[in-house]
């Protein structure tokens, strides 16, 4: 698996975790983020059952800002508005799916909140404040209760909003989402250490 070749799908995966952990780096600097970004991060969260990255996000230009924070951030060209934190983010996400995947307990607990929270956005929507509060709660009793916990950075005025905080709590759980489907499609952590500029070569040039 070191020495393949990464694919477009392993590629747009990753770039889907890039895309989640951008907008987590928008809301904890700006206090908001696009309300767009974050209903499709929160209908691929809620999807259990997709048969591609495209059955979750549709076309590749619906990850243009992961695609180009990825592409940026693993060449060393990224743009000054670019938030370096971002790729740390990205590592601890991979490690903690990685975690995750093996704990068939919190696994299972995880698998059963998403669903109920699925279940609730049918009569709401995927981004209805009851929704991502339970989705946010649910994070705090599975994800946070794990013994590496991801630190994010920003502005303290908006990181202690109740609202604020429960958004990203969410999109850290999208972002884990699509390390878990990146994971299923062949990706490695190894692939993020080494293979970077085989991974940047993989993603599709936007128009």
């Amino acid at each position: 698996m070191f020495f393949s070749k990464p694919t477009q799908e392993q590629a747009l995966a990753l770039a889907a975790v890039f895309q989640c952990c951008e907008l987590v780096a928008e809301l904890a600097h700006q206090g908001e983020t696009s309300t767009d970004k974050m209903t499709l991060s929160m209908g691929a969260l809620l999807n259990q059952n997709p048969s591609s990255i495209a059955d979750l996000y549709g076309s590749a230009e619906h990850l243009s800002m992961g695609i180009n924070s990825m592409r940026g951030l693993f060449t060393g060209n990224f743009a000054p508005t670019q938030r370096q934190e971002v790729l740390r983010y990205v590592v601890l996400i991979s490690y903690l799916a990685r975690k995750l995947s093996k704990d068939k307990t919190r696994l299972g607990k995880v698998g059963r909140g998403i669903e109920r929270a699925g279940l609730q956005a049918e009569h709401f929507s995927a981004t209805h404040d009851n929704v991502i509060n339970n989705i946010a709660g649910l994070y705090e009793q599975t994800i946070s209760t794990m013994r590496l916990r991801i630190q994010v950075q920003g502005s303290a005025n908006y990181l202690r909003q109740p609202a604020i905080a429960a958004r990203i709590r969410c999109l850290l759980f999208c972002a884990i989402r699509n390390a878990f489907l990146w994971r299923q499609l062949g990706g490695t952590q190894t692939q993020i250490m080494a293979r970077r500029s085989a991974l940047v070569k993989a993603l599709p040039q936007l128009q």
